[in-house]
């Protein structure tokens, strides 16, 4: 593995980049790699819904004026999902069996340093535009994609977007959806039931007829590329009542659904209001709402597509589909046909112990380098 990856990777996961904190430190230590490089560098600058300042980075190569596209956008998520304190090495990237372990490791800090030490190896002989992006918040629902995409910034005719795939070209992602439902009821003493009307109760009811919507009528509409085949729906959290001896007048429970790329991602709350409105005619005095808290849609992109069967053919994997989320859709709004590829493997990602293989990442490496030089060289 060369050197000067490995070096990288080593600085990138020693900043703490959890999306909760600023991501200034990263971003200011991936700019000076790139303007030394030759990139002209610009930072979108926002604020997060707590307040705590956020950057989008964005550098450019080759660009003659504000209307160019970039023939290839390398994308990727500069913050991290918090670990345990009890995990002393997550900021230290640590070698182990051929594997190197620290938070970021494989998710994403592996294919950004692939991404930077790419480009600096191949600067001299690119002579169309390139992009890198780097941005933040994807794990709290791609908002710094989302920033993006408000300002129509980061046009790019391709874009690879680094998510850990074990080398596997990734050309489609299902949905991502998340709404709160509420069921209220009437508190009273609950020796005396007549009194009150129970919300968990209610929210049962509700709930079986969303447990039976899941498994028929969400199973309807297939794609067989996409494993489950079909759109899921998950109620993760639930809450509600006051004490044991009062019947409960509220309960609040999160909805999440992910659709196939093909689908509304209105159809489910559309479902969910119709379910409501047949509680409210079995029992008069049902009362529910459901908000929608985010509403991605998914991307498809076509398996013969360039920029998709350049990499299937480097990484020598034929490409996939995954149901989770990626900042792909983002990319596709601002013109992009979009492709996630990357080193690592998503089931180690998120968790004490995460790791990127060291082979997988010197490949990347490589591959993105040759994509660089095809596309824009």
């Amino acid at each position: 593995m060369p050197d000067a990856l490995r070096s990288l990777l080593t600085e990138l996961v020693a900043i703490d980049s959890t999306s909760t904190r600023p991501n200034a430190p990263i971003i200011d230590a991936l700019e000076r790699r790139l303007s030394a490089a030759g990139f002209a560098c610009e930072r979108l600058r926002y604020a997060d819904d707590a307040g705590v300042p956020k950057q989008n980075l964005l550098a450019r190569l080759n660009f003659a004026g504000p209307g160019d596209l970039a023939e290839l956008a390398l994308v990727g998520h500069s913050d991290c999902v918090p670990f345990d304190p009890a995990w002393t090495e997550a900021l230290v990237l640590t070698e182990r069996d051929g594997k190197l372990y620290g938070r970021g490791a494989c998710d994403t800090k592996a294919f950004i340093a692939c991404a930077v030490t790419a480009a600096e190896r191949v600067r001299s002989r690119l002579v169309k535009p390139v992009l890198l992006a780097f941005t933040a918040d994807e794990e709290l629902g791609c908002v710094g994609a989302k920033k993006l995409v408000e300002a129509g910034r980061a046009l790019t005719k391709r874009a690879i977007i680094g998510e850990p795939t074990s080398l596997r070209p990734i050309r489609a992602n299902k949905g991502y959806c998340l709404a709160e439902v509420e069921v209220r009821g009437k508190e009273g003493h609950s020796a005396y039931p007549d009194t009150g009307a129970s919300a968990v109760f209610r929210a049962a009811r509700l709930l079986g007829k969303l447990e039976a919507y899941a498994l028929t009528g969400l199973r309807v509409q297939r794609d067989e590329t996409f494993a489950p085949s079909h759109a899921s729906l998950n109620v993760g959290l639930i809450s509600g009542g006051k004490a044991k001896n009062v019947i409960p007048g509220q309960v609040r429970f999160t909805l999440e659904w992910r659709p196939l790329p093909s689908q509304p991602v209105e159809d489910v709350l559309h479902t969910v209001r119709a379910l409501i409105a047949e509680c409210e005619r079995e029992e008069p005095g049902f009362a529910a709402t459901i908000t929608p808290l985010r509403l991605d849609r998914g991307y498809d992109t076509k398996a013969d597509a360039d920029v998709v069967q350049f990499l299937s053919q480097r990484s020598g994997k034929a490409p996939d589909t995954v149901a989770f989320g990626t900042e792909g859709p983002q990319l596709a709004a601002l013109g992009a046909v979009p492709v996630v590829f990357g080193p690592g493997d998503i089931t180690v990602a998120h968790q004490t112990g995460e790791h990127v293989p060291m082979n997988e990442l010197a490949r990347a490496a490589e591959i993105l380098e040759a994509a660089l030089l095809h596309f824009a060289g």
